[in-house]
């Protein structure tokens, strides 16, 4: 019998590196001893760097992973952990993972990271996009029912506004202001029914990105400083200008009303990258669709209360005290219409909003070119 083959270390270190869940090889006094691409994403920092540090450097104080890295090192098996949070100001707040660590040589341990946190937000927004679609039928109910007796009761309030004195006049005004509200109320209501299909194609995100920015600062967000982090090489996506438009509009001017109009630092970070190994199931479609393009609005405001994060993109949930909770309702509709997912992390002085979208296919099933 032919003895097996061992791999070549170049072709090891290839698998090592595609695997798509974050896994570092710890060694002796608990250094990390190999880490792969997507640990170096997951830490936010590079292999060397990586490779300088012991596990608990890495981890809050007194983190149960290290307990049971030393565990698998003692006693030779294999151990899971569910639903740890290992945030720290290095990696960011919030990070729940699934543990899996096994022993990997004499003294070596391998751990192995499976973040939860994205699959379960990926499910919050099929609720969310359920949602949304929910009050489509009561939009378009609202438009007709509502929107022409308005109009009567506006044009009779105008007929009363001539013949009345100045102090009744003052009420026939209040009438046409109401009714206009309401109207704009209803318009709102009125985006989320389903009409026919868009017209799509290949768009460079970053136009869609620099055309909201020049709107923001020469508007609303004349009081707050941009900072782009782009990614050149990210391709098109597959979508309609105007809806695109709306998405990162409504969300940059969310960003810039938390900062305030009076904050002296107020800072808006829009980013770009390309993040491999993102997949969803979507509705219609028998295979998983990848979601690799990832858009990030972030900003230096005070934060989202963490009993609202969890509800964000539901109709009616706001933050604000005059706002109509439908605003970030629509963008998660119009991304879901896109094949797309936006989901968002919060902390004091850093919220950060993702967008997560399919790239363009060509017809001949090869990737389009680059977005820039």
């Amino acid at each position: 019998m032919n003895s097996p083959v061992p791999a070549r270390p170049e072709r090891a270190e290839a698998v090592f590196n595609v695997l798509p869940l974050p896994v570092l090889v710890i060694g002796a006094d608990d250094v990390v001893s190999e880490a792969n691409v997507a640990a170096e994403a997951f830490f936010q920092t590079s292999r060397s760097v990586l490779r300088r540090n012991r596990l608990k450097d890495l981890l809050p104080f007194g983190s149960p992973v290290i307990a049971l890295v030393e565990e698998a090192r003692r006693t030779g098996g294999s151990f899971n952990e569910y639903r740890l949070d290992i945030g720290s100001p290095r990696i960011g707040g919030e990070r729940v993972v699934d543990i899996f660590v096994a022993p990997a040589g004499e003294n070596d341990v391998l751990l192995m990271l499976q973040e939860k946190t994205i699959a379960e937000k990926i499910d919050r927004q099929l609720t969310h996009r359920g949602a949304a679609r929910s009050i489509s039928a009561m939009g378009s109910m609202l438009a007709h029912e509502i929107k022409n007796p308005l109009s009567g009761i506006r044009g009779a309030a105008q007929l009363l506004e001539a013949s009345v004195g100045d102090e009744d006049r003052a009420l026939t005004q209040l009438i046409c202001d109401e009714a206009d509200r309401i109207v704009t109320l209803v318009d709102r209501f009125e985006n989320f029914a389903d009409g026919k299909p868009l017209p799509r194609e290949p768009i460079n995100i970053h136009g869609i990105l620099e055309h909201v920015k020049r709107l923001a600062t020469s508007g609303f967000a004349r009081h707050v400083r941009f900072h782009e982090s782009y990614d050149p090489s990210l391709p098109p996506v597959y979508g309609n200008r105007d809806q695109l438009v709306q998405v990162f509009l409504n969300l940059v001017k969310n960003a810039a009303e938390a900062i305030g109009p009076d904050a002296l630092d107020g800072e808006i970070e829009l980013t770009t990258a390309y993040r491999p190994g993102v997949r969803m199931a979507v509705p219609g479609s028998p295979v998983r669709v990848a979601l690799p393009l990832e858009i990030g609005v972030r900003d230096n405001g005070p934060g989202i209360p963490q009993e609202l994060l969890r509800h964000l993109f539901e109709p009616f949930v706001t933050t604000k005290a005059s706002g109509t909770g439908l605003g970030l309702a629509l963008v998660a509709k119009i991304v879901g219409d896109h094949g797309g997912v936006v989901e968002t992390d919060s902390l004091p002085r850093r919220t950060t909003f993702r967008v997560l979208m399919p790239m363009h296919i060509a017809r001949d099933g090869r990737a389009a070119e680059t977005g820039v």
